[in-house]
């Protein structure tokens, strides 16, 4: 390989003749020929802050009596505007809680997209769609970084107690707007913690929200007694 130096003053010389050779290229050319080298050292890519593993145990846990009570999912439905006739998408539907209670909701004439990146929780969705007698479900196999939604689709979201596991959350997030109608509403409902602990802090998903194309719409905190929780709503700008 010829060095850096060597390439530019050919260049000087195979150009002097013609006409001054410009200061800003030489300087361009000389940084490109660096970079040819690897002496420019490379920006390295900012650090990923931590994330949950996705729950891949048994479903049934999130099954609970007395589950609607502490989070208030009638109130959180009236909040998203889930009615009937809407299309709903349960993003990391694990055992389809949400997904029966938003079906029952936008019956006869509305749709749910129960989305998960677990096959298993997918195929347990689809199985008690059917001994439930839900045709309003439907079942989406998702990607770290794309929910797979169709295009234009989805009136309301809700991502419940899911949003500290989605590995890559502001490319996600991008993804899901082209999913979204006009006003469509975006709830995330998460617990405070590092990310790490099934938690992340409510001032940490804003942010990436924003950073996604997202404004915050509105903030509550009744979804548990203990004040750990909150329920954030976002539009997509």
């Amino acid at each position: 390989m010829v060095a850096p130096d060597r390439r530019l003053a050919d260049a000087w010389r195979m150009n002097r003749s013609v006409a001054p050779f410009p200061v800003c290229v030489i300087l361009v050319w000389f940084a490109w020929a660096l970079a040819g080298t690897g002496a420019i050292p490379q920006t390295p890519p900012p650090a990923q802050r931590a994330t949950s593993t996705p729950y891949s145990g048994d479903l049934s846990i999130f099954e609970y009596p007395d589950r609607d009570k502490k989070l208030q999912i009638d109130r959180v439905m009236n909040l998203l505007a889930i009615k009937p006739g809407k299309t709903v998408a349960d993003i990391g539907a694990g055992s389809g809680w949400f997904t029966v209670r938003a079906a029952r909701r936008v019956a006869p004439t509305g749709t749910v997209y129960a989305e998960d990146i677990n096959p298993e929780a997918i195929k347990y969705i689809g199985d008690r769609a059917t001994r439930e007698h839900l045709g309003t479900v439907r079942t989406v196999l998702g990607t770290p970084d794309d929910p797979r939604l169709p295009p234009g689709s989805v009136d309301a979201v809700l991502l419940l107690k899911v949003y500290h596991e989605i590995a890559h959350p502001v490319p996600f997030m991008r993804t899901l707007r082209a999913s979204l109608r006009p006003g469509a509403k975006v709830g995330i409902i998460d617990r405070n913690g590092n990310g790490a602990d099934h938690g992340l802090d409510r001032g940490v998903v804003e942010k990436e929200m924003a950073e996604a194309g997202y404004t915050v719409a509105a903030r509550y905190d009744f979804t548990k007694a203990d004040g750990q929780d909150y329920f954030l709503v976002f539009v997509a700008r």
